[in-house]
């Protein structure tokens, strides 16, 4: 079975990441380590590795490989940087963010998804994560300036804290529409006020919560 789970793995992203484009050697490889299976039920281990998002519960999902893939690779991370992550969800996006960035902060907005998360985590012996419970929409101030975010969930515009929260390079990767469909679009900061953008295509998120994002 684990030699199966593997297969499937390397099927995924021979099949699903690399005719689709990603390219960076470092998010391949962290998309062929890690064990995406882990990070659901039991009952949909089987699926683990299909070209489809999953559900996790509390009205949650994991995101579609490719998609883990193209918001991670838009990042650019090369090992060094400090990275926050506005969504923990299943923590599969945050342990490829682990494998290449040096520092992981992650904010949840859920208390149990982030408990789950948090023990998959730790038994997968992932040091380089802090997880925190709270609004995601207002960042994590305490721990940034950062050098990239990632946001999991779909906003109607760019959060004010979250772009405040860039260090002058870094790049905010996030969904931005309606709650129906959006675009993935990434802002990097140029200077103190400046921020330019990029798009990377459409996309399909649940609704970032919070005080610069939708209501409840």
């Amino acid at each position: 079975m684990f030699n199966d789970y593997i297969s499937k793995r390397q099927h995924m992203v021979d099949t699903q990441l690399l005719p689709r484009g990603i390219k960076d050697p470092r998010v391949i490889n962290a998309m062929r380590k890690i064990p995406r299976h882990l990070f659901l039920d039991e009952a949909l281990w089987p699926e683990a590795y299909e070209d489809h998002p999953a559900p996790i519960g509390e009205k949650q999902t994991i995101s579609q490989p490719y998609i883990v893939a193209l918001m991670t690779e838009a990042l650019k991370l090369q090992g060094t940087e400090t990275v926050l992550e506005i969504g923990t969800g299943s923590g599969y996006q945050t342990a490829i963010l682990a494998e290449l960035a040096e520092q992981v902060y992650s904010v949840e907005r859920l208390p149990n998804i982030a408990k789950r998360a948090r023990r998959t985590l730790d038994n997968l012996k992932y040091s380089n994560i802090v997880i925190t419970i709270g609004d995601g929409t207002l960042g994590w101030r305490e721990h940034g300036p950062y050098d990239g975010i990632i946001v999991t969930a779909a906003a109607p515009s760019a959060p004010k804290p979250l772009l405040e929260q860039l260090k002058a390079g870094g790049r905010l990767v996030i969904p931005i529409g309606d709650e129906f469909t959006q675009d993935l679009t990434v802002f990097i900061r140029e200077d103190e006020q400046d921020y330019s953008r990029e798009s990377y295509g459409g996309c399909r998120f649940v609704k970032l919560i919070g005080a610069h994002g939708w209501g409840e």
